[in-house]
């Protein structure tokens, strides 16, 4: 039997296009520290973004992650630090 480690579960949602809020994360994969997982899929080099949204229902505001495409500064920035390293 294998297992999959909730770090892979967010990962493997994220990639195939789920928009999710931290609540999302933690009810739907377990996870106790979403921070923590974000962080750890940042440093795998997942381009996860948090991206605040506006509620048309109640106006309320929340953030939800997601997969994106680096600009080309982050990826400049990068190659930058590495250089510098």
């Amino acid at each position: 039997m294998t297992t999959t480690t909730q770090t892979a579960k967010v990962a493997t949602a994220l990639t195939n296009g789920a928009e999710l809020t931290a609540k999302q994360i933690a009810s739907r994969y377990g996870v106790k520290n979403v921070r923590a997982v974000i962080s750890k899929l940042r440093s795998e080099g997942f381009s996860i973004y948090l991206n605040k949204r506006v509620s048309s229902f109640d106006g309320e505001t929340y953030s939800k992650y997601m997969i994106g495409t680096p600009t080309r500064a982050v990826v400049a920035a990068g190659y930058k630090a590495l250089r510098s390293a």
